[in-house]
């Protein structure tokens, strides 16, 4: 008789015993809520800066320095300090007692704030015209530092404890290697709406606007006014050719600051629409989940927990690892928009990138229980990010000048799909294990300074990401103001090779991992044994 599907056989929870499909879908729904924050912030903050505020613009300059290599400095700086703060904030948590638990009260405490913070972020309050010829250059950039430095503290002390909850939810290394699974496809989707579906609303609203050929010849259908213009000037010495030019020009100008202001708009809204939905999340998550294993022994303090951290060397083979990887996902963020956008001239087909690398996610997530029980997950995640970086050195090698080629590098994407899907769901699974590890060792869990590291891994992935995919619009000579592009091969040679050296890299550490799905059941067994017999 075939086996009736139910939530219960997905999660592999027992009904009324420990965690149930209740929470781990409130968990869920949680994680799907706080990736269209993480979002919009992670890949369009700095597309914000750059085009319509135009810091992106030739000549536009902070201080000395060219204005889109400041934007990457800015987006570099600031989350590695706020990586940095994660293992504070792990302590934090680990520190926190309160009656619903030390990981579930910051759903409910930090919905608002974030959400405050993601707004403030895209305030339309400078004019694209005004940091353009110099006159709020220096204020819109310290401005929006300071509110993208706050945001990232804020949005650490919300993350840590998520990820973190895990953990309290359950022990079983299978369970929760489901929960997360599940999870991680929920982020994954909360991702994709917004990635797919802002360029293609900033895309069409701005279609007007854009592209100089576009911009030119809507221009010369008014040459009528400008012969006009001619007739008025001819008794000043300007010949008809230079006046004809200098309406051309003039109206070009007036539409790439008109392109520049409506796109801050759109930003701005689209923030304001993702918060109004997402703050709902986190309390839906608050409210339906349950902390069971928590210690209620007195609170770490954050060097007691370094000292932690410093022991548990399974955990900072995973960190290397992910530090490493940090650009093997590049194409996704920043970079790639400005592919799509200055290369492709289309940025709607950021969503298409986007999307490409979907359905290997999803086979990934199907897959992910399967490998870990066949292979384990060390060996799994080694081998996955291998084959990544052979796909993108293939997709390198054949570039993307024609018709063909494009559709080699999509079905790259669709494989890129694949470590990408492993990596967002095994990296958490294994951190889960190493508190489970560092408890065995130690006698201490650590869920929040351990979670930290998860997320520390993330922030560093996306400061990479942003700062190559600015440091590459520099290199490849694009101005956001005219849409020409000066060197468009740099930027593709850029986006892919960081990410072919990063895939091989971060497996590396792997190899010397130790914590297989065997050895983390036996330790728990251990752990559960000590703790009857004390």
């Amino acid at each position: 008789m075939k086996k009736k599907f139910s939530l219960h056989s997905l999660f592999g929870t027992t009904p009324g015993v420990g965690v149930q499909p209740k929470e781990a879908l409130a968990y869920s729904v949680a994680g799907f809520g706080q990736n269209f924050i993480c979002t919009i912030i992670g890949s369009y903050i700095t597309v914000f800066m750059t085009d319509a505020l135009l810091f992106g613009a030739d000549g536009v300059t902070v201080g000395t320095m060219n204005g889109a290599i400041a934007v990457a400095v800015l987006m570099l700086g600031a989350r590695v300090f706020d990586a940095l703060n994660d293992p504070i904030m792990g302590s934090v948590v680990d520190k926190t007692r309160t009656k619903w638990g030390k990981c579930r009260p910051y759903l409910k405490w930090m919905a608002l704030p974030i959400g405050i913070m993601t707004i403030l972020c895209f305030l339309p309050i400078f004019s694209a015209e005004n940091v353009y010829n110099g006159s709020q250059t220096t204020q819109a950039f310290v401005t929006i530092a300071v509110i993208y430095v706050v945001w990232s503290v804020v949005y650490t002390i919300a993350d840590v404890p998520y990820w973190g909850l895990s953990t309290c939810l359950t022990n079983d290394t299978v369970v929760r290697g489901n929960i997360l699974t599940v999870a991680r496809m929920f982020c994954t989707v909360g991702a994709g709406i917004v990635t797919v579906f802002i360029p293609m609303i900033t895309g069409a609203v701005t279609e007007k606007f854009k592209y100089a050929d576009t911009v030119a010849d809507k221009a010369l259908i008014a040459q009528h006014k400008a012969e006009a213009i001619a007739n008025m000037v001819a008794n000043q010495g300007i010949s008809k050719d230079d006046a004809i030019q200098t309406f051309v020009g003039t109206v070009k100008q007036g539409m790439e600051i008109a392109n520049a202001d409506t796109l801050k708009w759109v930003y701005f809204i689209s923030a304001v629409v993702l918060v109004v939905l997402a703050i709902p999340m986190f309390f839906y998550g608050f409210k339906n989940t349950q902390e069971r294993f928590t210690s209620d022994e007195n609170p770490p303090s954050f060097g007691h927990n370094l000292k932690l951290l410093f022991k548990n060397k399974e955990l900072l083979l995973i960190v290397l690892s992910g530090v490493l990887g940090g650009a093997r996902m590049v194409y996704s963020y920043t970079g790639g928009l400005y592919f799509a956008k200055y290369i492709l001239q289309n940025e709607g087909l950021y969503g298409i990138i986007t999307l490409l690398v979907v359905p290997g996610g999803l086979v990934a997530s199907i897959l992910v229980p399967w490998m870990s029980k066949k292979f384990t997950k060390k060996w799994s995640y080694i081998a996955v990010h291998l084959f990544g970086g052979i796909v993108m050195a293939i997709m390198y090698f054949v570039g993307y000048d024609a018709p063909w080629k494009l559709i080699i590098c999509a079905i790259g994407l669709v494989l890129l799909g694949i470590p990408q899907g492993v990596n967002n769901i095994m990296t958490y699974a294994m951190i889960g294990d190493t508190v489970d590890y560092l408890e065995w060792k130690t006698g201490e869990r650590g869920e929040g300074i351990c979670f930290a590291m998860q997320t520390l891994i993330n922030k560093i992935g996306m400061a990479v990401g942003a700062f190559i995919g600015v440091l590459s619009m520099s290199i490849a000579g694009i101005n956001a103001r005219t849409y020409e592009v000066a060197n468009p091969e740099a930027l593709w040679d850029v986006l892919i090779l960081s990410g072919v050296i990063s895939m091989f890299a971060c497996a590396v550490p792997m190899f010397f991992y130790t914590v297989t799905e065997k050895r983390q059941r036996e330790m728990v067994a251990e752990i559960a044994a000590r703790t009857a017999k004390k």
